[in-house]
């Protein structure tokens, strides 16, 4: 194999190993904002974060991530969120 065909297959191994990883963290992200119900702050806090990761993977792609994914998650917080938690006063007893 010469090295030009050696360099083709090692950019490729690495963008299928980025695909893995951006899946994973894609999968992971929508499982918990699902099964989670979690605090609206929390949900956007953790997109954020899946963000954050998609783009550390694939830094040119911030179009792409708006277009197919943003959409995705925005509804799933939406879905599954509960409200934002408010303050709770702590519970003092009247004698």
């Amino acid at each position: 194999m010469s090295s030009v065909g050696a360099a083709d297959a090692a950019a490729l191994a690495d963008e299928k190993r980025r695909l893995r990883q951006l899946r994973m963290v894609v999968d992971l992200t929508c499982n918990v904002l699902m099964q989670g119900r979690l605090p609206r702050d929390e949900a956007e806090d953790l997109v954020a974060a899946a963000r954050r990761r998609a783009l550390e993977l694939f830094p040119d792609k911030e179009d792409t991530y708006e277009l197919i994914l943003a959409p995705r998650f925005a509804r799933l917080v939406r879905e599954f969120a509960s409200p934002k938690k408010e303050p709770v006063a702590p519970f003092r007893p009247h004698f």
